[in-house]
Formats: C-alpha cells, sequence, structure tokens
C-alpha cells in the first residue's frame, strides 16, 4: 500500500501527459486548416490589435466647458430703432455648455392685469352662454368671466392685456446680424485613470493667436472661436431657415487620445450637428417645428405692475464633451492574445468535422483517431493473465506481419502516424 502511495505521488508530480495526435496528409484538409488559420490570425491582428486597439486600456475624461458669445444685433420695427448686446440675446447668461441665442422674436409690450376679449379662433362665440365663467382652456390666455365681446366674438378673459398675437412670424427674422456673433469654447479633460489633463487651448494657442483667428475645418481646425453663421452652415442647415422658427444644433468637442505617443498629439476635434428638424424635410409635414419660449420684463408704471413680453425664437447649443484615451496594458494585451489562440482551435473542430464526415474515407480517418475496446478482447485478455495494453500490442504485431497494419492504397492522399519512444 505504502508503495503504491508514493507511485501514485510520484506519478503526480514528475509525469506529463499529452494527447496523442494523428497526421493527417491530405491536401483539401490542409488548405482548409491553413485557410481558417490565416482567417483567425487576419481578425486577431487587424481586428483585435489594429483596429479595436485590443492592447491598450481605456479611460472617459471628467470635463468642464464654459462659453462666451459676443456681437451686437440691431432691429428697426416700425421706426424704433434698438441695438441688442450679449444680455439681451444670450439665455441664460451664465455661460452654460447649453445655451439659447436668439434670432427672431415677437414683442408685446404695456401688458398690464385686466380684462379683454381673446384672440381670434381661441375662444370664438356668439353668445354669453358659449363662454364658460371662472374656466380656463389649454390654448387660451387667461380665464375667462362668462362674459362674450360682440366685436370680437370672442370670450373675455381675465389676463395680461392686450394679449399676445403670435400668429404672424417675422419674415425675414429679425436679427438676422446674428449669422456673424461669435463663440468661444473652453474646455477642459481629465483622464484620472492615466493622470491627464488636457485644455481645448493646446499648444500654439494663445492670446494673440485667439484675437486673430476664426475657427475652420481646414485651416483652422484648433480654433476656438466660431461664427455662427459657419456653425449653422457645417450643421446642414440654412441660416435664414433656422432663424426664422428656432432649432437646436449640437457641438460635439471629440477627444480620443492615443497616450502611447506625446501628450501633445492629443488635440480636439469638432462636429457639428442639427438636432431639431432635418433640413431636407418640409416644414409643414411636420407639427412644433423650431425652438421657441416666453419670458417677461416686469416694470412700474404710475404705480401699475405692467410687463414686455417677448416670445423668443433661436438657436439653442449644446455643446457635448465625447472622449476616449487609450494606453498600453499588459493585462488586455494577454487576454487579447489568449483569446486568439483560443479561436485556433476552430480550424481543428472544422477539420475533423471534414475528416470524420464529409470525405469518401470518412470510416478510415475515423479508426486512426479513435481507439475502440471491445468487451471480448477484455475477456480474452484476462484469460490468457496479460494486460490490456501488452495484448493490443501482440494484436499490432499480428496485424504488421499480415500486412494490415498500414493501409496499402498508393491512391488515397492520407495516412496516419503514429511514434512511441521508449527509454533507452
Amino acid at each position: 500500500m505504502k508503495n503504491q502511495i508514493t507511485n501514485a505521488i510520484s506519478d503526480f508530480f514528475f509525469e506529463y501527459e499529452t494527447p496523442r495526435q494523428v497526421l493527417v496528409r491530405n491536401r483539401r484538409v490542409g488548405v482548409v486548416c491553413r485557410l481558417i488559420q490565416l482567417g483567425v490570425l487576419a481578425y486577431i491582428i487587424g481586428w483585435v490589435f489594429i483596429y479595436e486597439k485590443g492592447y491598450q486600456s481605456t479611460d472617459i475624461a471628467v470635463s468642464s466647458v464654459y462659453t462666451k458669445m459676443k456681437g451686437v444685433g440691431y432691429t428697426s420695427i416700425n421706426g424704433s430703432e434698438r441695438v441688442w448686446d450679449v444680455a439681451d440675446y444670450v439665455f441664460p447668461p451664465q455661460g452654460d455648455s447649453s445655451f439659447v441665442v436668439m434670432t427672431n422674436y415677437i414683442i408685446t409690450e404695456g401688458q398690464k392685469m385686466g380684462k379683454c376679449p381673446e384672440l381670434q379662433g381661441k375662444h370664438n362665440c356668439s353668445s354669453n352662454a358659449d363662454c364658460d365663467g371662472g374656466s380656463f382652456k389649454r390654448t387660451g390666455h387667461g380665464q375667462m368671466t362668462g362674459v362674450c365681446v360682440k366685436a370680437t366674438k370672442t370670450c373675455e378673459v381675465l389676463a395680461w392685456c392686450p394679449v399676445e398675437d403670435d400668429n404672424n412670424i417675422p419674415d425675414p427674422p429679425l436679427l438676422m446680424s446674428a449669422e456673424n456673433y461669435t463663440l468661444f469654447i473652453k474646455n477642459s479633460v481629465t483622464f484620472p485613470l492615466f493622470g491627464v489633463s488636457r485644455s481645448n487651448l493646446v499648444e500654439g494657442i494663445d492670446a494673440d493667436y485667439i484675437s486673430k483667428c476664426l475657427y475652420d475645418p481646414k485651416d483652422a481646425p484648433l480654433c476656438p472661436i466660431f461664427r455662427l453663421g459657419d456653425i449653422v452652415k457645417l450643421s446642414g442647415f440654412n441660416f435664414e431657415t433656422i432663424a426664422r422658427v428656432g432649432g437646436a444644433i449640437g457641438i460635439v468637442v471629440d477627444w480620443t487620445c492615443n497616450l502611447d505617443v506625446d501628450v501633445k498629439h492629443c488635440k480636439p476635434e469638432y462636429n457639428f450637428h442639427g438636432l431639431y428638424g432635418n433640413p431636407t424635410e418640409t416644414d409643414r409635414a411636420r407639427a412644433s417645428v423650431g425652438y421657441n419660449f416666453r419670458y417677461a420684463k416686469h416694470y412700474l408704471e404710475d404705480k401699475t405692475s405692467k410687463r414686455t413680453l417677448l416670445k423668443v425664437f433661436g438657436i439653442r447649443f449644446d455643446i457635448i464633451v465625447q472622449s476616449l484615451a487609450r494606453k498600453f496594458d499588459i493585462i488586455p494585451t494577454l487576454t487579447a492574445i489568449g483569446s486568439g489562440v483560443g479561436i485556433f482551435g476552430v480550424a481543428t473542430v472544422v477539420c475533423d468535422l471534414v475528416l470524420l464526415y464529409l470525405l469518401p474515407k470518412r470510416e478510415f480517418y475515423k479508426n486512426m483517431k479513435f481507439k475502440h475496446t471491445d468487451t471480448h478482447q477484455q475477456h480474452d485478455s484476462e484469460s490468457l493473465g496479460l494486460e490490456t495494453s501488452t495484448y493490443y500490442a501482440l494484436e499490432a504485431n499480428a496485424g504488421q506481419v499480415q500486412g494490415i497494419g498500414r493501409p496499402n492504397d498508393q491512391d488515397s492522399e492520407a495516412c496516419s502516424t503514429e511514434t512511441e519512444v521508449a527509454k533507452k
């Protein structure tokens, strides 16, 4: 018992088992095997390592965006001239990554709280019975008093009077001068995994350069100052069309960096996308086209509270930071190599299927690949007092003597070679 345990432990630690292999000489199967292996190798090198950068780890940046608008607008309506500066046409004024630039508006001045008739088409009536006093309508401007105003044939409402009439949108837009406004974008990003911080004011972008440059995709791709007309054009819109009823444009700051090279090569790229409305579609085919909102300026006049109401049509700008940094890492490299080596097993599986099920001499290949034990042979070996391995060795020698140990078919392309090496 002690010797058996010692031998078992010795065999476990000092012996190595390797799987049996059968060498098959068949041109068609060999070509299929090599083609599959070449395909797997091309996938590993081309897709995993070159395209997907499987040897690198990745990180997404933490970012901050600051904006500033510059420019002056001018309008002249019914002989009333007005100049619009940044404080008038930018909402909100804090310089966020999402803001609106006013390009058109409808103004209703001198409104005060009182009773006045509704607009035509809102609450039409022929008698007081048609006006439900104390009720509201979603599209109305105030609370109905229950009185039908005969002059306008509309219900009287308690509201800010006179009520706003927004049926006629100014065309062309009142602030076409917004096309020449400029937008300054300052963006900072940090990749915490790699400890790298960058700004879109990269090397060479100094105060002197900023004072003179204007963004151009080819001539000045790193300039952080953008003309609004150029942004609208690059997003696929016509400025006059989008300025009339408003819209939305996304400005994407793309940081795709390979940190295996010098960090100075980590630079942003700017892309522009129209978000509200498709410029190739007809506006009449869609509802709620454009972008607008209302705001009011309140004041006192003769101790009476009044307000000036503006319905603002504008372009909403959303600045979106998109980032991805890569750097060499041994862990994903080994993982990619290991998965690639595992995929090489596909060639073996396919070739085995061809050998065992498709080729004319598949029975011959099955006999070469699989070794079977029969019950009667086991009984014969036991009756002779021989070990099973010794019994099969005797049978094999007998087969070689009779000329059946190797196939004699000279036309066959397939053969099997099995070699055992004994210690001298």
